[in-house]
């Protein structure tokens, strides 16, 4: 077991580089089985997320070389399996979109029900149903799902909500049946646009990515390409509340303006000063928190939506900095049943903080932090009580962080960079 260790008060300086980004590396690396020809994928991340991906690419008799680094070279032509063995696909939430690569290259795809955070289930059935419109059968019992593509065949699909992961897997089976489908409602985040992008170079024909209308027409036979992954965004809003929280100034970069209007609106919205020096250096002001609307009214609410809205991964870190801001914010996220049950562990360190429902919390601040022993329940949540640590006074520990390395490239290391007084002990995993 990992743990951090932080002694809070530090001031941080200096500049960060974000890493690629997480929630696109992985759909990336299951993209390679469309073809039997190497795959590039530069600008990865080095988490643990990516290095389950890789063994489970592994296990299907796919050859991976780069794992550690930030180039994954990825040749599938010697993939024999269908089967995601359980003990791999119930470590990794995102393991559920080599459904729609598997149709594609075997025809057939069997797993048991992803695993992952403990921040709620999401129903499959919106992947089920698209996939059943594409010609796939599906058979499901004791928590393993086995589907079989019998009759593929295009077709026209509505989602009953804008899924990333339903999306990916659509647009990855797809992309290689004859004939045009089109995505109604589909969901539009960056890493979908880098998806595309791959496949498209691969050969497939994909337009509409970026919108809630994506039209794909397929080729068989795919070729191997090189791709590069943007910096995270979700990352990068990190350390921008880092800042903020700790009232330093920081430079991030390189970044994606596009990829931060909404985020900045609500950083904004809480007082949060910042500017662009250059053009994909984004830098963060010494600010006064302080919700904008403070004089016409008393509360500031804050909720989670599709792209181009504000990201749910966003939602933890944002709770920490509404703890710092002067008012009364309500944050509301719809799509996880228990994305803010860490909260108690920040009303531990100090925090007023009072649950609404299992979606919704209000959030009094200021308030100042204490220093608390607490574990990191997910990736997203410990990421949140590492900010906390940062700002408050004393000495903290995060348990369990090697949860928050899933999905954070060498978190402690940028972090004492930039000033923070932190460290690990345990069982630390090196990478890279």
């Amino acid at each position: 077991m990992t743990n951090y260790i932080i002694q809070g008060g530090h001031k941080l300086k200096g500049h960060v580089t974000p890493s690629g980004n997480k929630n696109s590396v992985l759909k990336l690396m299951a993209a390679c089985l469309l073809t039997s020809e190497t795959c590039v994928i530069k600008n990865a991340p080095i988490i643990s997320d990516v290095e389950i991906t890789a063994q489970i690419l592994e296990t299907l008799g796919a050859t991976i070389k780069g794992i550690g680094t930030h180039t994954l070279t990825i040749n599938c032509k010697n993939a024999n399996s269908h089967i995601i063995p359980s003990e791999l696909a119930t470590k990794i939430r995102s393991s559920i979109v080599f459904l729609g690569p598997l149709l594609a290259r075997f025809g057939q795809a069997k797993l048991v029900f992803p695993g992952g955070d403990q921040i709620g289930k999401r129903g499959i059935g919106t992947h089920i149903d698209a996939l059943k419109t594409l010609g796939t059968k599906v058979f499901i019992q004791n928590h393993t799902f086995e589907l079989k593509l019998k009759q593929p065949q295009p077709g026209y699909i509505f989602l009953d909500e804008a899924s990333v992961t339903a999306t990916e897997n659509i647009i990855m089976l797809a992309s290689t049946l004859s004939g045009t489908t089109i995505i109604d409602d589909a969901a539009c985040e960056p890493h979908i646009t880098t998806l595309c992008k791959f496949i498209n170079k691969m050969g497939a024909n994909i337009t509409g990515f970026g919108t809630n209308k994506i039209t794909i027409k397929g080729k068989k036979k795919l070729k191997g390409v090189t791709i590069k992954c943007e910096p995270d965004h979700v990352e990068i809003t990190t350390y921008a509340i880092a800042a903020a929280i700790t009232k330093s100034k920081i430079t991030i970069g390189p970044v994606e303006p596009k990829n931060l209007h909404m985020i900045l609106l609500y950083l904004s919205r809480m007082g949060v000063k910042y500017s662009y020096p250059q053009p994909k250096t984004l830098k963060i002001h010494p600010s006064k928190l302080q919700v904008t609307n403070l004089k016409t009214s008393l509360t500031q609410r804050f909720q989670t939506r599709p792209w181009p809205g504000f990201p749910t991964d966003v939602m933890s870190p944002f709770i920490v900095l509404a703890t710092q801001t002067k008012g009364v914010t309500l944050c509301h996220d719809w799509m996880y049943e228990t994305r803010m049950f860490f909260t108690d562990r920040l009303s531990l360190m100090g925090a007023n903080i009072t649950f609404a429902d299992p979606h919704r919390i209000i959030i009094q601040g200021p308030t100042p932090l204490y220093g608390a022993i607490v574990p990191s329940p997910d990736i997203r949540a410990g990421m949140a009580l590492l900010l906390a640590a940062l700002t408050a006074k004393g000495q903290s520990v995060i348990e369990h962080a090697d949860i928050i390395e899933r999905g954070y490239e060498k978190i402690v290391e940028k972090f004492a960079n930039l000033g923070a007084n932190i460290y690990a002990t345990g069982n630390t995993k090196k990478h890279g």
